[in-house]
Parts: structure tokens; C-alpha cells; sequence
């Protein structure tokens, strides 16, 4: 007989000085470093939403749970690891997304839309984000080297520029313009549960806004992660 797993809620009390991301009215979603995650045994069943959004990311799939490893949701990519809110976080503006990771390999979702076509933020390669919004294609990437264990922000301002930060360093290969409502509603995957995400996950900040102050702000925060 299987055992079944006790659920345990781990929420953290530790917090960093300064700016918070709670400090932006544009503040979407916040899936804060070891703040709000439910265990089942060892595999996170619920990652909540620490903005006043509510948009929780759950999983009740127990196969599909991803582990929680030190601190960060670790996710594999042969069991389809993901988590999913009940509704969609939509960007029609300017956005800024920050997410601190360490991605083991290219080819996954790491944000994305697992219930409706052409919406995510996908490591296409080694050095390329593919950025789909609408169904339309946008890549930015790295200048140099290769993704890793860092953290990376990724803006879009008010005439839909997208830029690429990795590990607080702004990327200037390319700068395409993207327009168009962004849904997000998944981490991992993207319809249907396919290009499961290959690595750690620990932050998620989404804004609907975006500046320079914003950005500076974002890469300061993961940074000290």
C-alpha cells in the first residue's frame, strides 16, 4: 500500500532589507524564496502567491510535483514537474519578470501558459530566451557564455522593447520589440504539459510596469538570494 505524504506549509520569516517587491502597485505575482510553499513528503504541492493577487501555483498531480531541494523547487524534466494557477496572469503593457534559477538544461519552459497556445518564456538554447506572446516569436540572449545558476530579469517597456539582464549585467545581442498580452499560468510547462523546464526554480517577481528604478531594484533583490 502506498503511504501517503504528510502536507506541510513552509512559510518564511526572513526577510530582505530595503526594497521589497511589495513596494510596486504594479506588483502581479510573487513566488517569494521559501515563503509560501506546501510540502507533500518532500515534493512541493503549492508554491502560493505572495503579492495580494492570489495567484497560487498548485500542482495535485503527485507525480508531476516537483522536489523542494535547499530551498529551491527543483524540477524534472522526465516527470513533467510543473505548477499551475486557476487563472491567468495577463500583461498587455510593459512588464518586468525576475526569476533566479539554475537551469541544468536548455529547451524548457520556464513561465508559460498550460492552457492556451503561444504563450511562454522558453530557454530555446544555450544562450537564446524564446519569448512567445500571441503566438509571435521574440528571442533575446546572452552576449556571452552560456545559462547557468544565476538570475535573470527580462523587461518590456512602453514601446515593447524587450531586454535581457543575466546576473545584473544588461544584454545588448538583441533587443527585439514584442507586442501583445502576455498570459502566464504555469511554471515548467506550456500547452499541453510539454517542454517541461530542467533545473532549479527558487524567486518569481512579475510587474506590470516597468523603469529603470524597477529593474535595478529586481536584480539588487535576486542577487542576494
Amino acid at each position: 500500500m502506498l503511504a501517503l505524504k504528510q502536507a506541510l506549509s513552509l512559510v518564511s520569516t526572513n526577510t530582505l532589507g530595503g526594497w521589497q517587491p511589495s513596494d510596486e502597485t504594479g506588483l502581479e505575482a510573487w513566488y517569494k524564496y521559501q515563503t509560501g510553499i506546501t510540502l507533500n513528503g518532500s515534493d512541493v504541492s503549492a508554491w502560493a502567491d505572495s503579492s495580494e493577487n492570489s495567484f497560487n501555483m498548485v500542482q495535485a498531480t503527485a507525480s508531476e510535483q516537483p522536489a523542494y531541494n535547499s530551498g529551491a523547487i527543483e524540477f524534472t524534466p522526465a516527470d513533467t514537474h510543473n505548477l499551475g494557477s486557476a487563472s491567468d496572469i495577463t500583461l498587455s503593457g510593459a512588464f518586468t519578470i525576475g526569476i533566479k534559477l539554475n537551469i541544468a538544461a536548455a529547451g524548457g519552459i520556464i513561465i508559460g501558459d498550460n492552457t492556451e497556445t503561444g504563450e511562454f518564456f522558453k530557454l530555446f538554447s544555450t544562450t537564446v530566451l524564446r519569448i512567445k506572446i500571441d503566438n509571435a516569436i521574440a528571442d533575446v540572449e546572452l552576449d556571452s557564455a552560456n545559462w547557468g545558476d544565476g538570475y535573470m530579469v527580462v523587461t518590456r517597456n512602453t514601446s515593447n522593447v524587450l531586454t535581457l539582464w543575466w546576473n545584473g549585467v544588461k544584454q545588448t545581442t538583441a533587443t527585439p520589440t514584442q507586442s501583445g498580452t502576455a498570459n502566464i499560468d504555469s511554471i515548467g510547462v506550456r500547452k499541453t504539459d510539454v517542454n517541461p523546464y530542467d533545473g532549479t526554480i527558487s524567486e518569481i517577481q512579475i510587474f506590470d510596469t516597468e523603469s529603470s528604478a524597477i529593474t535595478a531594484n529586481v536584480n539588487t533583490y535576486l542577487s542576494n538570494i
